[in-house]
């Protein structure tokens, strides 16, 4: 198993090391607040995607109207 450039061996042994440092009935719980972090970064993100999304279909939809308008004034001279 190579989960991000890590072997087996790594992964245990880390996973070790966490259960001596926190023990075996915190963990549960940094694992639900690491979980509630992911999915506020991932709700975070896809509000700004929207936003985006939201904001270039503003952006087009004004630059066909302006296409789509007639150039009033063009035939008259300057009245300088």
């Amino acid at each position: 198993m190579v989960l991000l450039f890590f072997s087996t061996q790594e992964l245990i042994m880390v996973g070790i090391i966490a259960v001596l440092l926190f023990g075996s009935k915190k963990i549960p719980e940094l694992a639900r607040g690491v979980g509630k972090g992911i999915r506020e970064f991932k709700n975070a993100t896809s509000d700004i995607q929207e936003e985006i999304r939201k904001t270039t279909n503003e952006i087009n939809e004004q630059a066909d109207v302006t296409k789509k308008k007639p150039k009033e004034n063009s035939n008259k001279p300057d009245q300088n």
